[in-house]
């Protein structure tokens, strides 16, 4: 087994993370220093590992300010079109290390850090903030609520997942900046009153939206955009009744009502609960940004309130809003209400410019997780949108008629209106009427999008339809999270490849270089064994780390097929022994939101693993790890360690899917169907590098047509029939025999997903994957054609993409100069520039 290399050889050796430039470690030092006396009042004698985070932390956001600043000043100086990108949800990461890098400070941190004696593991104490689509853009503004309660702290007990409040901001944190002299009104209920002079919203309840930013560095460009985050504040006039009837208490309690909309981050994605809560989320954001959006439009220089320009014929050449999903659907009448009812704008006029501002982007065609708000909601608590979309509704239907005259079913179908027992609205096609583009995130996606899901849409403005596929980027997904493979491709290709990843392809040209595959070999093992030190320290598990380390990182739902993986593991067991000595396939599998099955398949997965690991017959061999609490932080550890990635799917389920593509650029191979961006993964790097099993779309199309039957599945497969009838019986479950009776139920008679029609392709995939496991040069050879051929995937490529078609600005080779140089000292750089003022 090899040594895992030290923080300070990996310092030694990793050049590419940062250059120790202007920026001093003797500066960093006195930074450091300085912080932890006047900012958390703390000496070297008292102080925490948290206090020397925080210390270090605003040490490095000291190099952030200024570039921050230099980089509001260039947009309102330029005023270039400004991008929105409106989320109701971002999974960051942490942030400081990502920041040292896209700074160029790693060395000289780490050096600072070494000087001054910190007790190792500090750097890494505790999250932050950052996602793909935010590093690429660095240049783009980010909305969404900040919850004071982030995704829950998932926690297995007895198997069992059970859920703990994410209080992440119970410490503080170093990277944010309220800014209270922003604070904007939201209003809610109320009635509307028409009159000669338009429509009035009255006797609304208030709740204020205070902004908090956080800046999201470009990577070595001196860009500092901003990430805007609102959270919920009652107003100070609070219910003064109850007030003068001394009902004081009662009125102070009540504030906590309107503060709950950013209490906490709802956690299931992909299926619809129709809660006041979420809806108010959801028109929060939207109302507080779009007011934003507008005060920033009119205003003429870095922080002018005064308003200059007063006509909105150039709006959407000044502004681009993406709607991330159906969430932020609600910005569509929200635009149309400020524009008819405030600016006074002609009905026409209002819908040209909003549908010319907002794109909408679909991740999903799973129909229970489209949102479709019921119209009794919106009439409560947003009646004059409510309206708005009816006369939205009223003039699109009037559209189609003109088209497709007597065709009543077509009006049905596109409707923004559902009827039905509870009228509903149809939130996707509200985007789709309200955008000037759609897109999917993978090829085969925005196809079913075109062709199934939005078909007659489609039909009607084919031009409307793109496609983007999703990418991540390549500062976090390698050089930070595997900076020995990082370092390892630099020497071969140059470190150019940061930031143009299609270079990568150069890599092809050292498959068959005997040297390079040894050490690509060595990386890949040297994370195996931190992975595996880290899995006996947390999970008390030992497992070898010659092993292949199969992992099937997903959140839990039943079009993930992680019960596929569960089968096919229980089948490895009953053939005992699994397989030879050393090949045996440690197993991940992390998750979860919180619906009944879900919870099963938990219990499933956990269940198995404690009587697989626990057998002496199969030793070290097999061992079935379910990772507790997934999160960006654990994916650092577990992308670079893994051999063999699932994305196993049913074919036309997955949108795209960004973790099959972050295995891929670490040297991982991937089992998985035809579908999501797996598809392009095989047109990049030849389906032969690929372990491709199972039903196609077409494959699924036609057993939906002739009715799938799972019981012919079990009644053929003697391994399939042991494995489900084990889980059956209680093999599983001694204390509970009937304990899984609902995951079988559903695999036989409600599996949409259809678990056994795949089970034998996958088993017999799963026998070549361990076949060329065996041969060590074989494989190392399609890991590094994988790596090649990863370049398409980055998420610099998607934005450019999305900049180009879809916001209409083109990228720029400016790079703004750092804060010690003149301000018109730019110099060609790989940036671009579409901006987000942070006032």
């Amino acid at each position: 087994m090899s040594r895992p290399l030290s923080d300070q050889e990996r310092r030694k050796q990793i050049s590419i993370r940062g250059i120790v430039g202007a920026e001093s470690v003797a500066e960093l030092k006195r930074g450091f220093n300085r912080h932890l006396h006047f900012t958390l009042v703390k000496d070297r004698n008292v102080a925490t590992p948290r206090d020397y985070y925080f210390a270090l932390a605003h040490t490095v956001r000291d190099h952030l300010v200024g570039r921050w600043i230099r980089t509001q000043q260039y947009y309102y100086e330029k005023d270039p079109k400004r991008i929105y990108y409106l989320s109701l949800e971002f999974y960051m990461g942490r942030t400081l290390q990502n920041t040292m890098i896209n700074l160029g400070l790693q060395n000289a941190c780490d050096e600072a850090v070494y000087q001054v004696s910190i007790p190792p593991g500090v750097r890494t104490a505790l999250g932050g903030i950052q996602a793909c689509f935010l590093d690429s853009m660095a240049t783009l503004g980010h909305l969404q609520p900040r919850y004071e309660y982030g995704i829950f702290n998932q926690k297995i007990r007895d198997g069992w997942q059970v859920e703990e409040a994410d209080d992440w901001l119970r410490h503080g944190n170093p990277w944010e900046k309220a800014r209270p002299e922003y604070m904007l009104p939201v209003h809610f209920y109320g009635r509307v009153e028409h009159s000669a002079s338009g429509a009035k919203w009255i006797d609304t309840q208030v709740v204020l939206a205070l902004p908090y930013d956080t800046p999201v560095p470009g990577y070595m460009n001196n860009t500092v955009n901003t990430m805007r985050l609102w959270s919920a504040r009652a107003p100070n006039d609070f219910n003064l009744r109850d007030f003068n009837v001394g009902d004081y208490i009662q009125a102070v309690l009540d504030r906590n009502l309107a503060e709950n909309i950013s209490r906490v981050l709802y956690p299931n994605d992909n299926f619809f609960e129709g809660k006041e809560l979420r809806l108010k989320q959801e028109y929060f954001v939207v109302a507080a940004t779009l007011q934003d959006i507008i005060r920033r439009f009119k205003a003429s220089k870095f922080g002018s309130t005064d308003s200059v320009r007063t006509v909105f014929d150039s709006f959407p050449d000044q502004v681009a809003i993406q709607l991330n999903d159906t969430h932020p659907a609600m910005a569509i009448p929200e635009l149309m209400r400020i524009f008819v009812d405030i600016e006074k704008l002609p009905w026409d006029k209002a819908w040209d410019i909003t549908k010319r501002t907002f794109a909408y982007t679909n991740h999903t065609v799973l129909p229970e997780a489209l949102e479709r708000w019921p119209v009794d909601l919106v009439e409560k608590l947003l009646p004059r949108h409510l309206q708005i979309i009816y006369e939205i509704n009223q003039r699109h239907l009037d559209h189609i008629a003109s088209l497709f005259p007597n065709d009543v079913d077509r009006l049905r179908r596109m409707s923004l209106i559902e009827e039905g027992d509870t009228k509903r609205i149809n939130m996707a096609h509200l985007c789709i009427v309200g955008s000037h583009a759609v897109n999917g995130v993978a090829k085969i996606h925005s196809e079913i999008v075109k062709t199934q899901v939005f078909e007659d849409f489609a039909e009607l403005e084919p031009e409307k339809f793109q496609n983007k596929t999703n990418g991540i980027t390549p500062r976090r997904w390698l050089l930070l999270c595997n900076p020995g493979l990082a370092e390892l491709i630099a020497e071969k290709i140059g470190e150019d490849y940061v930031r143009d990843l299609s270079q990568l392809t150069k890599l092809h040209a050292f498959v068959d270089d005997d040297l390079f595959i040894r050490e690509v070999a060595k990386v890949k093992q040297e994370n195996k064994v931190k992975f595996a030190l880290y899995l006996e320290k947390e999970y008390k598990v030992k497992i070898n780390p010659s092993s292949m380390f199969d992992v099937h990182v997903k959140r839990i739902h039943e079009y993930k097929r992680q019960l596929m993986n569960c089968l096919h593991i229980i089948t490895m067991y009953n053939r005992k022994p699994p397989r030879p000595e050393g090949t045996g396939c440690p197993r991940a599998a992390p998750a979860a939101p919180g619906y009944h099955m879900a919870k099963m398949i938990i219990k499933l997965i956990n269940a198995v693993a404690q009587v697989v690991n626990n057998d002496p017959m199969v030793g070290s061999k097999l061992k079935v790890i379910f990772l507790e609490n997934y999160r960006v932080s654990l994916a650092e550890k577990v992308i670079p360690a893994t051999d063999l990635s699932e994305q196993i799917s049913t074919a036309g389920t997955e949108a795209s899917g960004t973790g099959n593509m972050k295995f891929m650029l670490n040297g991982a191979l991937t089992i998985g169907t035809m579908d999501g961006a797996n598809v392009e993964m095989a047109e990049e790097a030849g389906e032969e590098n690929l372990f491709i099993f199972g039903m196609r779309v077409e494959d699924v199309t036609e057993l939906d047509r002739k009715g799938y039957n799972a019981q012919l599945y079990y009644d053929r497969l003697p391994e399939l029939k042991q494995a489900v009838d084990q889980i059956k019986s209680g093999f599983f479950s001694p204390k509970d025999p009937n304990l899984f009776h609902d995951v079988v139920n559903m695999l036989f008679h409600h599996d949409r997903f259809k678990v056994f029609a795949d089970y034998e392709a996958y088993v017999k995939c799963q026998e070549k994957v361990s076949e060329l496991y065996l041969n060590s040069k074989a494989w190392t050879k399609m890991v590094i054609r994988n790596i090649a051929a990863a370049g398409k995937f980055s998420s610099d490529r998607t934005i450019k993409e999305y900049a180009r078609d879809i916001w209409h600005v083109e990228p720029s080779d400016l790079k703004i100069p750092p804060p010690n140089e003149p301000r018109d000292a730019g110099t060609a750089g790989n940036s671009w520039l579409g901006p987000q003022g942070c006032c």
